[in-house]
């Protein structure tokens, strides 16, 4: 095995897995602000 090609991999799969986080993110933030969901609301 070559370490340059582990190394590739390994990195294409943490970017995806950080592109999939912020794209999450960012829907749940559009469906909040269009009041899709609702946050809970604070305790004080």
């Amino acid at each position: 095995m070559v370490k340059g090609q582990h190394q590739q991999s390994m990195s294409q799969f943490l970017g995806r897995r950080v592109l999939f986080s912020v794209v999450v993110i960012v829907v749940l933030l559009v469906a909040l602000g269009l009041g899709y969901i609702q946050p809970n609301t604070r305790p004080y």
